[in-house]
């Protein structure tokens, strides 16, 4: 049987029509859960970032193909297979980010083969930011951040489109004001 963690999450109950119901988070399933994907332009993003480092690797190996040819093409042929390998990676990497607004926490989760699911409560949510680098504002692309008092129980939702994740954040400020008013 597949781990589980304890946490809840709304799930529309079809015998109860769009009333939630609490059901388990699975490490690795999806447990009848509509988990909500980030854009597959996060992808285009880390494809992008990972071409720009790349570039000046590829120029530095020039100079030795005119010193030790053997050497560029040594070089040259390992930097171009981590650069398809990343590629590649990054798509399967953003495939694997999810999440879901349940009914007391905030669920993320991310990874295929060293999966992680995070549970943020709203009633420990001190603040949302919503935040976005030069080339995710190019993609309209933002990453909504949790923090809590604790660091290790904030949370991140990477690439999202800007107008969602601006939704989203002021839907999490209002939940965790409402929560933490009955603490």
């Amino acid at each position: 049987m597949p781990p589980t963690t304890s946490v809840a999450a709304a799930q529309t109950d079809p015998d109860r029509g769009s009333a939630p119901r609490h059901a388990s988070v699975r490490l690795y399933d999806d447990a009848g859960l509509s988990w909500q994907p980030v854009s597959q332009r996060l992808a285009t993003v880390r494809r992008v970032s990972l071409t720009v480092l790349l570039v000046p690797v590829l120029l530095v190996l020039v100079p030795l193909a005119v010193l030790a040819w053997s050497w560029f093409w040594l070089g040259a042929t390992l930097a171009v297979g981590l650069g398809l390998w990343g590629w590649w990676l990054a798509g399967r990497q953003v495939s694997a980010i999810s999440w879901i607004e349940g009914t007391e926490e905030l669920v993320v989760r991310r990874g295929r083969l060293f999966r992680t699911v995070v549970s943020v409560p709203y009633g420990r949510l001190q603040y949302v930011d919503v935040q976005s680098g030069p080339l995710e504002r190019r993609f309209d692309l933002a990453t909504v951040e949790l923090h809590t008092a604790s660091p290790e129980s904030g949370g991140q939702i990477p690439g999202l489109p800007t107008a969602e994740a601006e939704r989203l954040r002021e839907r999490l400020a209002a939940r965790g004001e409402s929560q933490r008013a009955g603490l």
